[in-house]
């Protein structure tokens, strides 16, 4: 070979070598850039990697949830895209003795999901009933650590470095001076529309105008249907004391949670306890029924449907059904929120809205039958996806777009504002299945309400603020400041009861002062000691460096 043609003939080896070599690896990046889009896209729906048939046992301590899962639209549609059904287990009768009995039978169900303030919560960490999410995670599905939110992890990690849970409509703390949200709270001091109009809409924000307004409630009305009037109506009293008395009201009169960086007692506030004497006043003046210090939750909402109170200082979110039903009957005996008690510079409000902290925490038991498939499961359930098929479920069946919007079709949304029980056997849809929803999620998807609702939820707006950094800062049961506090907490039960019974403001004097003297030789400083420490590490959970 002559020597042009053999250097021709290497120049054309190496261009041939190296069109081989680029388009080796071409293909090679083409490969791998679709494996790893594979990988993403199931990142994202992690529970396809196994959608066998498998049903999971979930304990719920919550005796109202009684829509099972299989037989309606959406857990239906869920199942058939990831092959999960579940079988709720419901406590009957106390909730407490229930969840111990199982818990001392040894055999825990796959899913436990409880109140996040319940103090099994630390007893299950602390005594290894539950697994670690983030190590479940780190195991079998990575993908739960990117999107289960950041802050919500901090604040559930225990001391021991792990995540043994995850809440549901937990709100993130930004970074705001007062903490100031847009979710409307649950608070509010409610009248009945008819009967506040008929007295002159009278300024209930002071004691006197609270307790004249009262007074000609009842002496216009003294029955409604054929039915004794009630003036005043609150929460149940429970073990505890009475959430009305005890959390909703001090929110009215915008008593404050610290002072000077401590943490305050408000029963102690002035402001509080005038308040505490105008209601010893009203019992005085005939205007509190005894009904109120014996119904349960079940006989107050039997008593809101037949419109029985004047005035409710309740949570609107309880009453929801009782609502729409007397909107239905007449649109002028609804309840209607109002400015009610103030304190004495006639501060707005400041409620609490949904925290950091949520509403009820979701675990993953130690019995677990398939800790890959549960953890892979929660991972959907807690993503944007799983949200949406929970409260939407399939496109063009339940929902389609309106003017750009996800929405209910108009026959679904129908049904849920005139049958909700019809609507969540039927369609098992909007919060049917809230144990793992997330707020910022299905705030996009939520329906327009219908007035008698909206009416209820616009007057919170404004008044309404995070006050997670204060969660959770009361001792639980199984530690030593947690048997103090609960011995006080019982104490002051009767004695909240005692004080709107008092016959005199000197006998309520002293039963208020008796009190503090058993609060304090109790060891009340002790557990002032253990909320002053959780509050300082709140702060560092969630940076507030005030």
């Amino acid at each position: 070979m002559k020597l042009k043609y053999r250097k021709r003939f290497k120049v054309i080896s190496v261009l041939i070598i190296l069109l081989i070599l680029f388009m080796l690896f071409n293909t090679y990046r083409r490969y791998y850039r679709n494996t790893d889009k594979e990988k993403n896209k199931l990142n994202g729906q992690v529970y396809k990697s196994d959608i066998s048939p498998i049903t999971f046992d979930w304990y719920i301590n919550y005796p109202e949830i009684t829509t099972k899962w299989g037989n309606n639209f959406i857990s239906k549609y869920v199942t058939n895209k990831t092959g999960v059904s579940l079988n709720f287990i419901i406590p009957s009768g106390d909730e407490t003795e229930n969840l111990n009995a199982m818990i001392d039978r040894g055999k825990l169900p796959d899913f436990i999901t409880l109140n996040a303030w319940d103090d099994e919560c630390t007893r299950f960490t602390k005594e290894k009933l539950v697994l670690s999410l983030d190590k479940l995670a780190k195991k079998y599905d990575t993908y739960f650590l990117k999107i289960a939110n950041k802050q919500k992890l901090e604040w559930y990690k225990q001391n021991d470095g792990h995540v043994y849970c995850y809440p549901n409509f937990s709100l993130n703390v930004k970074d705001k001076d007062d903490y100031r949200e847009d979710n409307p709270s649950n608070q509010t001091f409610l009248v009945r529309k008819d009967i506040y109009e008929a007295i002159g809409k009278p300024d209930m924000r002071t004691p006197e105008g609270f307790l004249n307004a009262l007074e000609k409630a009842k002496e216009k009305y003294p029955t409604v249907e054929d039915k004794t009037m009630i003036p005043l109506g609150m929460d149940e009293f429970d073990d505890l004391g009475n959430l009305s008395l005890d959390s909703i009201l001090p929110d009215f009169l915008a008593v404050p949670f610290e002072k000077e960086g401590k943490i305050y007692d408000r029963r102690t506030d002035p402001e509080y306890i005038t308040w505490l004497r105008t209601l010893r006043k009203a019992n005085e003046l005939g205007l509190l029924s005894k009904d109120i210090f014996v119904d349960k939750k079940g006989q107050i909402k039997e008593k809101i449907a037949d419109g029985r109170y004047f005035s409710l200082l309740y949570q609107r979110t309880d009453m929801v059904d009782e609502q729409l039903h007397l909107y239905k009957i007449d649109k002028n005996k609804i309840y209607i929120p109002v400015c009610g008690p103030a304190n004495s510079k006639l501060d707005e409000p400041r409620l609490p809205s949904d925290s950091i902290s949520g509403w009820t925490v979701t675990f993953i038991s130690k019995d677990c039958k398939n800790p890959k498939r549960a953890i892979k499961f929660l991972s959907y359930l807690i993503s944007e996806e799983g949200n949406k098929d929970l409260f939407l479920g399939k496109e063009g069946v339940l929902w389609k777009y309106i003017n750009g919007k996800e929405q209910f079709k108009p026959e679904v949304i129908n049904l849920l504002n005139n049958d909700r029980k019809a609507f969540y056997e039927k369609y098992g849809a909007e919060k049917t299945y809230w144990m793992l929803m997330d707020t910022d999620f299905i705030n996009k998807w939520e329906p327009a309400k219908p007035k008698a609702i909206q009416i209820l939820e616009s007057w919170p707006k404004g008044k309404t603020y995070n006050f997670s950094v204060y969660d959770q800062i009361n001792p639980y049961a199984d530690t030593e400041e947690g048997a103090v506090y609960e011995k006080i907490n019982y104490k002051w039960k009767n004695t909240l009861k005692n004080l709107l019974t008092s016959k005199s403001d000197n006998e309520f004097n002293q039963i208020f002062s008796d009190f503090l003297t058993y609060e304090k030789n109790e060891g009340y400083s002790k557990v002032q000691a253990y909320q002053q420490k959780k509050f300082e590490e709140n702060k560092r959970k969630l940076n507030i460096s005030k």
